[in-house]
Formats: structure tokens, sequence, C-alpha cells
């Protein structure tokens, strides 16, 4: 057996397929593909696939990334990725096939933060978007409540910045914490600051991980 952790975008034909859908397109896409990804014991049995971090209804993603387990183990990068990129899967741009050890953690415990850029969709005083992010910043706390609980977002934003696009039109960057239990969402970041979260597009940009 062997371990490919593949490196993609999530593009617009996927923007609204869900976390669970989209393990499905990536099943569908292996099997199309001729890969012959293994599977896990037991009574249930299902494909060695695992994904990074979920992505909220409507995201899209760049840099993502997914772990596949294939058998046998004669299968090289090349290989792999050759038959990924000889089958199209609208949606899915793969950028790049690595192997990863068999005893390597799991995927998702290697994520420490998320990186995401948020572009607003109506124009903006550059000013005032500016001095509401000096506010938000400048808090000790942000107590918001989530699925009935409450929490701070605040120690979950490490970085954030303001990226002037072209006349009224802005972005922010960020990287929030994806720790488990320690997850910051970028569209609870625009609500604090006043804005409509529907008001903008999502993108994840990339992963920090830990060493």
């Amino acid at each position: 057996m062997r371990r490919f952790r593949i490196q993609y975008n999530k593009e617009s034909p996927l923007q609204y397929i869900g976390n669970l859908d989209l393990h499905k397109v990536w099943e569908r896409y292996l099997r199309r593909a001729h890969i012959p990804v293994a599977y896990s014991q037991g009574f249930h049995p299902q494909p060695k696939i695992q994904q990074a971090a979920p992505l909220p209804l409507g995201f899209l993603s760049q840099n993502d990334l997914i772990d596949v387990w294939v058998e046998p183990d004669t299968w090289t990068e090349n290989v792999f990725l050759t038959h990924l990129q000889a089958t199209q899967q609208p949606g899915i741009q793969i950028l790049s096939v690595s192997s990863v050890p068999l005893n390597s953690p799991s995927l998702p415990t290697l994520i420490q933060s998320s990186l995401y850029r948020v572009i607003l969709l109506d124009p903006v005083n550059l000013s005032e978007l500016n001095h509401r992010l000096s506010l938000l910043v400048a808090r000790d706390s942000i107590i918001r409540s989530r699925r009935n609980k409450t929490y701070d977002l605040r120690p979950l934003i490490e970085k954030i910045e303001l990226i002037p696009l072209q006349e009224d039109c802005v972005a922010f960057e960020m990287q929030l914490s994806a720790r488990e239990g320690a997850t910051g969402r970028p569209e609870e970041i625009i609500s604090e600051m006043g804005i409509d979260p529907y008001a903008a597009r999502y993108i994840r940009t990339g992963f920090i991980m830990r060493e």
C-alpha cells in the first residue's frame, strides 16, 4: 500500500458542493481515473481518502490537500499524477502529487492555521474599513456563539490585513487558527466588522502546517 497527498484547487463548479458530497466527488473521480484506492477494514469498508479540513458551503479553495491510499505499492507519484490529469473533473484542478509515509500523522492533525482571502463584493470606504479593522484587532475578546456554545473569536485571529484591489474593491487576507476545538471562521470576522457576510467571496488559499 502507498499513501499519496494531492494538492489541488476547488473551483466554481464545486462551490456549492458540501463536504460530504465533495468526498463522493473524489471517490468517483478516482474511480474514473482507474486509481486502485485501498479500503478500510471492518463490516463497512470505506475508501481510504482523507481531506485536510472541511469547507463551509460556498467557499472556494486553493492549495487544498487530500490524502489517498492505493494498492498495490508499485504505484509511483508520476503514474498517479498522470492518471489524475488524464481524467477531467470539473471544479478540481490538480496541482501536484507527493508520496507520504504510511505512518505519517493524519492530515487534519497537521493543520495549524488556515489562510483565507475574503473579497468584498460591495463598494466600500477604505478609511472607514481600516478604522473598523483597527477597532476589531484592538479588542481583548470577541465573544460569539456557534452551535449554542459561546467562544472567544479574538485569539483565533492570528493575522489579518486589508488589501486594496481596484477602485472601491478590497480584500482581507486572514490567517486563522484551525486546531481542533479552536477554528476561526472568516465570515464571523466580517460580521463583527458590521459587514454583511453574504456580500463577500471566500477563498481558502492554503494552510500553515505544524512540523
